[in-house]
């Protein structure tokens, strides 16, 4: 059963020892983290069903990650002692493989012990107090509307396991918001943010699958993938939505929403 659902961000810059003074800048961010991983540890979990990618993305197939420990670490970003780990959950992740199988569906299983920043910021920052297992899962570079279907699949396997389940995807809305953002200045970057609160705040599939291609890339976003994934996993569902925070001090949207399962 699902006992949580939640979308964040995943800048590294949320870690207190690599943002340092630039937490400042993301107060509201932080707060609604917090105000997550309150709601994450009273929800109880056995399990955390994580949707993300940055290091690991096939084009025509979805992912599974299983490996017997799951590092996070920082190192990258000069942090050489935040570090945390995680165990998989076997049960969960070879009903996932079996279902499927069963419906054709292009999935692979690979094997990484370390997890990078997209799956590593929100996990640590959410799963203080709490140890439970788990399953993550990739998105894809196949078109959108498999990834809603994807999602209805994880949703399949997710109700009828007798285990808490948390569903959690990350990623960060456009990068393209000011002219020191990443990837520069776009004024579709705040069209696409828009878009993606609103449709986010509706729980509606059919405004995130019609937004139009040319804004996406503009954009330069890695958000809509994993939310289509998360809307599918929910879609059947009772939610109330709630937008926690929303900002972009750097040029980067950065959306934080809990899902209330009703």
């Amino acid at each position: 059963m699902i006992c949580f659902a939640a979308f964040t961000p995943h800048s590294p810059l949320l870690i207190d020892s690599i943002g340092k003074e630039n937490i400042k800048k993301l107060t509201q961010t932080k707060e609604a983290m917090n105000k997550l991983s309150d709601a994450l540890k009273l929800s109880r979990p056995d399990i955390i069903l994580f949707v993300s990618s940055h290091s690991y993305m096939h084009e025509n197939a979805f992912t599974l990650n299983l490996h017997d420990e799951y590092i996070i670490e920082f190192n990258e970003f000069g942090d050489l002692s935040t570090s945390t780990e995680f165990t998989p959950d076997l049960e969960l992740i070879s009903a996932i493989q079996s279902e499927a199988r069963k419906q054709s569906f292009p999935i692979v299983v690979e094997s990484h012990s370390s997890l990078d920043y997209g799956c590593g910021v929100p996990l640590f920052l959410l799963s203080k107090g709490i140890k439970p297992r788990l399953v993550p899962v990739s998105y894809s570079g196949v078109d959108r509307k498999q990834h809603v279907i994807f999602g209805r699949l994880l949703n399949e396997v997710v109700q009828q396991s007798h285990k808490r389940i948390a569903v959690i995807a990350s990623g960060d809305l456009s990068h393209s918001l000011s002219s020191d953002a990443p990837m520069g200045f776009h004024p579709e970057g705040k069209e696409f943010d828009e878009m993606m609160i609103h449709a986010v705040e509706q729980k509606s599939i059919s405004k995130l699958l019609s937004f139009d291609e040319n804004s996406i890339e503009k954009a330069s976003e890695c958000a809509l993938r994993p939310m289509l994934i998360l809307f599918g996993i929910i879609d059947k569902l009772k939610v109330r939505t709630e937008n926690l925070s929303y900002e972009a001090p750097f040029g980067v949207g950065y959306l934080v929403v809990q899902f209330h399962i009703l």
